[in-house]
């Protein structure tokens, strides 16, 4: 026998990769469909990540970084638009809504000459919310006009007069959807697509045309439980139109990447605007330390420095991750709510860790 040679360690020895064993850990613990995740490292190496299934009727695989839906990460696109719009002097950041939109917002304690843009792409403008979850859950293929939505949220009341807090409010950002139509003239998917998605080129990134209820590229899908024993729906088909400018588009962990960096690096925005996206206010509901920007938001790393991402919520997908200054990012999504605290904490932790290696 030869003495000094190390024999070569199998591959089936080799430690697990924290960040798929994190993923293993919601579907096997959490009880998540499935997880999956994009990560670019200090390098610059782009690694893919899956756990669970695709379709729990088929056990089908989940795609290699498939298709989501992006929920509230589309905040972000939408108020990318709204500064390129300020860039170009066809919006002024602190005018009041109803220079472009007159006479919209009228209710109790609701007045657009008193809010203005900077106020609703930071949630800082007292609008309540027009979403309705158990609408949305109990006929999700349904198709809600813009207008039909803000209806319901200025059927409320002011929450509180403009600039005293902070408080998340999707209609917020509906109203910003119906103002960059007018301003341009052109729908928003059109404006989101063309000032976004195809300049960055985003090869997996869309905003739904009206109507379309499915998501067009290879993907995972999405679920829900209507309680804790209940079994999984399928709910992978809805139309995203009551997400709208505050939801609607889809896309994939890669992209949701690449888009963050390539906002962060300056590709999308001049500086003085990104500079404005990247002001804070605190939004500690969204947890410690975390501060909001214009559909923006910037969250402590245990490492030291923050991230910069949005993250969405939407019945079937939960996403969560962003980019640090120096070109690390990470994204993850579920495909399905995640039923407590602990799980979206356990995904906030994944993503801490695999920004901090």
């Amino acid at each position: 026998m030869t003495t000094g040679a190390l024999m070569p360690t199998p591959v089936s020895a080799a430690r697990p990769d924290p960040l798929q064993k994190s993923l293993n850990s919601l579907v096997v613990d959490d009880r998540m469909p499935s997880a999956s995740a994009s990560v670019v490292d200090r390098e610059g190496r782009i690694r893919h990540y899956t756990a669970g299934v695709g379709d729990l009727k088929t056990g089908a695989k989940v795609p290699k970084d498939g298709q989501v839906r992006a929920a509230s990460n589309t905040k972000a696109f939408t108020a990318v638009v709204m500064l390129q719009l300020v860039a170009e002097k066809k919006i002024a950041l602190d005018a009041p809504v109803d220079t472009y939109l007159p006479g919209l917002l009228r209710g109790d304690g609701i007045d657009g000459r008193h809010i203005t843009i900077r106020q609703l792409l930071q949630h800082t403008s007292g609008l309540p919310e027009y979403l309705d979850k158990g609408a949305v859950l109990k006929a999700p293929q349904r198709y809600y006009e813009p207008r039909e939505l803000l209806d319901s949220a200025l059927a409320q009341k002011a929450h509180f007069s403009p600039g005293a807090k902070w408080e998340y409010s999707n209609t917020n950002y509906l109203v910003a959807g119906l103002m960059i139509q007018k301003v341009t003239g052109r729908p928003l998917g059109e404006e989101i697509n063309r000032r976004i998605v195809d300049r960055i080129k985003l090869r997996h990134t869309y905003f739904p045309t009206p109507g379309n209820m499915t998501i067009d590229e290879p993907h995972p899908k999405g679920y829900h439980q209507d309680t804790a024993d209940s079994p999984w729906r399928d709910i992978t088909e809805l139309d995203p139109s009551w997400g709208w400018a505050a939801g609607a588009v889809i896309s994939t962990n890669g992209d949701l990447n690449r888009f963050y960096t390539a906002l962060l690096g300056g590709k999308l925005l001049p500086p003085a605007q990104l500079a404005q996206m990247r002001t804070t206010v605190p939004a500690e509901s969204f947890g410690p330390g975390v501060r909001y920007g214009l559909g923006l938001s910037s969250t402590p790393l245990s490492c030291g420095g923050v991230y910069w991402g949005h993250g969405g919520t939407i019945p079937g997908y939960f996403t969560l991750g962003g980019v640090t200054k120096d070109g690390r990012a990470v994204n993850i999504a579920l495909t399905a709510l995640p039923a407590d605290g602990a799980t979206g904490q356990h995904v906030q932790t994944a993503v801490d860790a695999a920004l901090c290696r």
